[in-house]
């Protein structure tokens, strides 16, 4: 798959299997995500843009980098809030952007019920931040909203992705990488990604 990061880091593996666990409770499983979207976050920021600059170290000056990119975090409500602390430990200056969506259980389809970007784009990329990358629908209607908004550099980082999903993202925005933890066999006939580990969002607040 083109433009698709599995990613192939011991860690990762390690902890999504005990993420995956039916026994796993919600305060390990909200600990489980937050490490792994840190670990996916360092992998899909490899390529981050950086500007020279020159600071003074105790003993002499020192040739450095520093970020030239604003970047925006973008979880979509409710499950991606679990992956905001891990992303933002890495990049504290980072700014969040929440954008509301639920998956209409009857039709699979995603509905927008909360959106307060600014009028202009304040970040020059963008990471869309979910655990799960099931039907699709949500992902796409959000880089539709992010690209509707000006931010031409976006990337989506999940933990579990179906193939139905992938394709997708892929076929409405070719142009969005996707960083996962792992890609699954498909999704059931409720839309649920198999073997997955349930649904994110109860399952990180207790609410299954």
């Amino acid at each position: 798959m083109a433009n698709v990061y599995p990613s192939p880091h011991p860690l990762v593996a390690h902890k999504l299997a005990r993420l995956r666990d039916q026994d796993t409770e919600p305060k390990k499983f909200r600990e489980l995500v937050r490490e792994i979207a840190s670990l996916l976050t360092y992998e899909a920021t490899m390529d981050l843009l950086l500007s020279p600059v020159t600071v003074n170290t105790p003993l002499a000056p020192c040739p450095s980098h520093t970020l030239q990119e604003k970047i925006g975090l973008v979880p979509i409500l409710r499950a991606g809030l679990g992956m905001v602390e891990g992303a933002w430990n890495l990049m504290p200056s980072a700014e969040v952007w929440h954008i509301g969506l639920y998956r209409d259980e009857r039709t699979l389809k995603p509905v927008e019920y909360y959106n307060k970007l600014p009028i202009a784009p304040t970040v020059t990329l963008c990471l869309i931040l979910d655990p799960m990358l099931a039907t699709g629908g949500s992902a796409v209607a959000t880089v539709d909203v992010l690209k509707r908004w000006g931010v031409t550099k976006i990337k989506f980082v999940g933990i579990i992705g179906a193939p139905e999903g992938i394709h997708a993202l892929q076929t409405s925005h070719p142009d969005v990488p996707i960083h996962l933890a792992a890609i699954d066999e498909r999704l059931n006939e409720r839309g649920y990604i198999l073997p997955g580990l349930g649904d994110a969002g109860d399952r990180q607040f207790g609410t299954g």
